[in-house]
């Protein structure tokens, strides 16, 4: 009996071991030090002494962001850049606002899984699996959606108002690889070749994609 109960816990610690993003933190607090040079798996902590409230509050989401893109929406985020105190606490939030017919174009996030509350308006949102099958579904005010980390998913208003969500990540940075940008607005750039070849368009294509997606 005792070595059935020993192995349920081992499996149960693997499993959350699996489950889990980031590290889990080995003090009460780790005050991200962001002007410190040292490079770890997340950020050097402050001095205890150096540490203020300041350091674990953020104001930046209480307000639509001013959308002024030719995609229609903007990313605001809340991780550990701008309140230090997620530092090792393995969570962070995002806004998205997004304008009638505004587009978060497909991207991924490497380093977590995503959940997204619909404070206002309408969105068509979705993923797609490693089996190449669409995930989606049409959201309204209050509802709730989630990507699983690594997938590529977008979100689009398809409403005639403003939309906006709150996304909740759990990774203090979840990172945010856009594909078209990546593919198209990488430095160094991407051959040429390697994208006529991949998406089986000529090179005046791949050119003029480039040109639209260069840093402005």
């Amino acid at each position: 009996m005792a070595a059935k109960v020993f192995a349920y816990f081992v499996a149960l610690v693997a499993v959350f071991s699996v489950a889990k993003s980031d590290p889990d933190p080995l003090q009460d607090i780790c005050v991200a030090d962001t002007s410190s040079g040292v490079k770890v798996n997340g950020f050097a902590c402050k001095k205890d002494a150096d540490v203020t409230e300041n350091d674990f509050f953020f104001s930046g989401l209480a307000k639509p962001a001013v959308v002024n893109n030719t995609v229609g929406s903007v990313v605001t985020g809340a991780n550990v850049e701008k309140i230090p105190g997620l530092n090792t606490l393995g969570v962070s939030l995002s806004r998205i606002d997004y304008q009638p017919g505004g587009l978060n174009p497909p991207h991924t996030h490497p380093r977590a899984t995503e959940i997204i509350f619909v404070l206002d308006g309408e969105l068509d949102v979705g993923f797609i699996t490693t089996a190449n099958k669409l995930i989606s579904k049409s959201l309204k005010k209050g509802d709730i959606f989630v990507f699983p980390k690594g997938l590529v998913h977008f979100q689009q208003n398809n409403g005639k108002e403003p939309a906006s969500v709150i996304a909740g990540f759990n990774s203090q940075l979840p990172g945010t690889q856009s594909i078209a940008v990546t593919l198209f607005g990488s430095t160094p750039a991407v051959p040429d070749h390697v994208l006529t070849k991949a998406f089986q368009i000529g090179t005046k294509e791949v050119n003029k994609i480039k040109s639209r997606l260069a840093p402005k």
